[in-house]
């Protein structure tokens, strides 16, 4: 069983990015199910149902979220109408949407479960206990389980796929935006990434203009940040194998395409 996983797409030119290099990836790796960060795909900021749809046709079967889901306000409008949009499990009682949901991958499903972290974010319940729930209730049904954990400290990454070892298939972070090097399997075989990265425009600060980002840094005068329409993209993703007997992890192996790294 292998599982494909697309990185905080930002903006158009990140989902340009997945709409050429998706299929191609796919043809390639062949995997039994895909899924897509898409909090950052509308402009940098949160979704729309178009752009959704967009993922969706691009070959997404599972479209994840983040510390920006609500940040485009048409989301609350289609959210509950989707099958397939996950949002973090651990935002408080009565919050449109779920927090994880049973994907079909062949024969087969597969549990993906969205969180936020804590640690240099905005407030939301400890991710910990909500998703010790979620996987009880998910490995009633299935040994494939996927965590896409949305936070900015790596320790609090890394603590997370400590906590979850041998009881999922894979913990893999977003939000930084920066792929990093340390995927590996845990001893309990639960694959393990603390950042996927991004895909989107290469030449900016974590896909913001960058111009706009150094005069923040220069001046720290508020400035309005942008996502760049033209120049150099990258996409950044991971394949996951797992065991389809027991659902653990057998490998993780980064994916990492832009004009330095060329996909072959």
């Amino acid at each position: 069983m292998k599982l494909l996983f697309i990185g905080d797409v930002v903006g158009s030119p990140g989902r340009e990015m997945v709409e050429e290099y998706l299929p191609q990836i796919k043809e390639k790796y062949q995997p039994d199910c895909t899924v897509i960060n898409g909090e950052n795909a509308a402009s940098g900021r949160g979704i729309t149902e178009k752009i959704y749809r967009q993922l969706e046709a691009a070959g997404g079967d599972a479209i994840t979220m983040g510390n920006h889901t609500w940040d485009n306000r048409e989301i609350f409008q289609f959210i509950d109408q989707t099958s397939n949009l996950i949002r973090p499990a651990n935002y408080p009682k009565g919050a449109p949407g779920k927090g994880m949901q049973m994907i079909s991958a062949g024969s087969n499903e597969i549990a993906v479960i969205n969180l936020l972290g804590r640690t240099f974010m905005n407030p939301v319940d400890d991710p910990f206990p909500v998703v010790k729930k979620l996987v009880e209730e998910a490995r009633r049904h299935t040994p494939y389980i996927f965590v896409d954990f949305h936070a900015e400290a790596t320790s609090e990454k890394q603590a997370m796929g400590w906590y979850l070892d041998g009881k999922v298939s894979a913990v893999v972070g977003t939000h930084t935006h920066v792929q990093t090097a340390d995927n590996r399997v845990l001893p309990g075989g639960t694959a393990y990434l603390s950042d996927v990265g991004m895909t989107g425009p290469y030449d900016a600060v974590l896909g913001m203009e960058r111009e706009a980002v150094l005069k923040r840094f220069l001046t720290t005068l508020p400035t309005r940040f942008e996502v760049p329409k033209t120049g150099r993209t990258l996409l950044s993703g991971c394949l996951i194998h797992m065991d389809r007997k027991t659902g653990k992890a057998l490998s993780i192996d980064r994916i990492l395409i832009n004009e330095d790294r060329p996909f072959v």
